[in-house]
Parts: structure tokens; sequence; C-alpha cells
């Protein structure tokens, strides 16, 4: 499909700020919607987008989207953003409360819980406006900017989900990258804008920083570091190294199905291209 006018949507947490703050203005034929990210795959999988930031799990999940390379939501290690709190040991968590906003997180969840504890829990919603203190289930998983408000040592055991995938395997983990519709036929400009966008955001952080921290009452220190040296905006062999690890992990689990090809849109197989 060819358009004059392309659908873009992308959270609004504070890591994908540098992602989208000059989106419109490298490409103004963007029109940028902002959602949750369960909510972009959806709207993806609906046809209301024709890019989605989406979930890395909704990729697999979805109807032969292609990746825009070069840019994601990843990191190497602590994520500070994506937190199972327990009120119990790991190994001994009966029920987790979901939150709402997440998809590959839960997927990570149910494959480190698993693997490295030996546990399936019980779940529940976690809804995006109820705080983790008044949910009853062992444990809540929370990302995005409310799990770095998660103060340390609110809860007797924290897992950094991010820093326990990299401890085991070694790898990147790929929260979110951008994804395109199948039949959506993007010009070269307007995919070559997406990658400019990232680089020009990386440039300003101390700006997204000094906005950001006000608005999310974080600390201006930690919302610095966070963007600098935790979240990778990168897309490169690494980053793809893990995803086909996380795709490997969830099909086993039967979290997606078989068969997924990681492919660029406007290009081949992504593999080929490291």
């Amino acid at each position: 499909m060819k358009s004059s006018r392309w659908r873009v949507g992308a959270v609004s947490y504070l890591n994908t700020k540098p992602l989208i703050r000059h989106l419109t203005d490298l490409a103004p034929a963007i029109d940028l919607i902002l959602e949750v990210p369960s909510r972009l795959a959806s709207d993806l999988s609906a046809g209301k987008l024709d890019v989605g930031l989406i979930p890395s799990i909704e990729f697999f999940r979805g109807q032969n989207y292609t990746i825009l390379p070069g840019a994601s939501i990843s990191s190497f290690g602590p994520v500070m953003s994506v937190k199972l709190c327990s009120r119990v040991p790991f190994g001994k968590i009966q029920s987790v409360a979901l939150d709402e906003g997440s998809r590959t997180s839960i997927a990570l969840m149910t494959i480190l819980l698993r693997h490295l504890f030996q546990v399936r829990p019980e779940t529940v919603p976690f809804p995006l406006r109820q705080g983790a203190k008044e949910m009853t289930t062992d444990a809540c998983l929370i990302i995005g900017d409310r799990a770095m408000k998660v103060p340390d040592g609110e809860y007797p055991f924290t897992l950094d989900l991010g820093y326990e995938w990299s401890r085991w395997t070694g790898l990147p983990f790929v929260f979110a990258f951008w994804s395109v519709r199948s039949g959506v036929e993007l010009p070269e400009s307007v995919m070559e804008a997406f990658v400019q966008a990232k680089e020009a955001g990386r440039r300003e952080i101390g700006a997204i920083v000094a906005i950001e921290s006000q608005r999310l009452g974080i600390d201006e220190a930690r919302c610095r570091h966070y963007l600098e040296n935790v979240i990778r905006h990168d897309f490169g062999p690494p980053e793809l190294a893990g995803l086909e690890k996380f795709y490997e992990l969830a099909r086993e689990e039967g979290l997606a199905p078989e068969g997924v090809q990681c492919v660029f849109h406007g290009s081949g197989n992504l593999a080929e291209s490291r």
C-alpha cells in the first residue's frame, strides 16, 4: 500500500523519547499516535497503523510484519523499567499481577520463571491506574515509567528482567522495535527518517531529561543514566542475536508460532544483512 500519509504508533514511555522527538519534523507525512505497547500491537494488526513500535513478541505473533532497521528499545544488563516485584522468593511465587501495558515483558517473565525458578504462577490483570500495593498477588510485573518509580527496597524480592536475561544468555534483550504492516510500502526517505530521528534524539538526551524528569517526577540523574547508559536504541547484530534467542525460547514455551522470519522492510532476511 502506497500512501501520502503514514500512521505511526509509539509508546509514550521515557525510553521512546529519543526515537520520536524529531520523527515528524524529519518526516512531516507521519501522523504519530502514542499508546501503550499492547494497544499498539492490536492497532497494527487491525490495520489502524502502518508502522508500530510494537513489543517484540507481537512481531512473532503478527501477520508477516517486516522490521525497520536501525532502531529499537533494548538493553544489555539491568533495564530498570521492567521489574518483577515479589513478596516471596521467586521460586515460591504462585500468583502474579501482570501490567496491562505489557506483552513482551510477560513472555520474558514466563520464560525466566520457568527456566530459572521452575515455577508457572497463576496470573491476574494489573490495571494501569492501580497501585502495586493494592494487589494481593505474590508478585507484580511492573513496566515502563511506573517501574522506575518503585523505590529500592519496597519489596523483599525484585527481579530486573533485563539483567536476568543478559546474565543467563549473555545477550541483549530487545523489548520493542519499529514493525511495518504487511502490504505497506514505505519510501526510502521515510525509512531513513526513523534512523535520523534516533540519532538526533540521542544527541539531545539532556534536553529530553530536563522535560521528562519533571513530568514523570523521577530524579533527573536517574533519567539521564537510564537513557544514556541503560537503554540501547540501536538494532544491530547483537540485538538480532538476542531477538532470535528470545523467539527460540518463546516458541518452545508455546508463546509464539513456528516459522517466523526476521525480515527487513524493503530487503531480505535480517540475518543475511549482518
